[in-house]
């Protein structure tokens, strides 16, 4: 999450939100984003109703959540969804803003 922390000004200077979603309770959550001073939102997840919607994979022999990064425009599409195979297989911030780079010049093109 230091890596989304650190581009965070990219991912809101393309109009992009950060919407991070974990299974811990509130408390927990709070606690953690408060500690680590997180600009971008924090959804605690117990019940883990939105990650089972987003098809985030559980693998306990791979110590529990694979990592998913989704982006969904304005209309709620998701337009890229990446389903990490383990903890370290997370796409780097540049790759994220290519894509919404490309995305947002796509939006750009059609509305002409």
């Amino acid at each position: 999450m230091a890596q989304l922390r650190q581009g965070y000004p990219e991912f809101v200077s393309r109009d992009a939100e950060i919407i991070v979603v974990g299974p811990e309770n509130a408390p927990a959550f709070k606690s953690y984003w408060t500690a680590e001073n997180l600009p971008y939102i924090g959804l605690p997840d117990p019940q883990k109703t939105v990650l089972r919607l987003y098809g985030q994979e559980v693998n306990l022999f791979k110590l529990g959540r694979m990592p998913a990064q989704v982006i969904i425009d304005k209309a709620g599409i998701a337009r890229y969804v990446h389903y990490g195979h383990d903890m370290t297989d997370i796409p780097t911030n540049q790759e994220i803003i290519s894509i919404l780079d490309q995305l947002n010049q796509r939006d750009k093109t059609t509305e002409l």
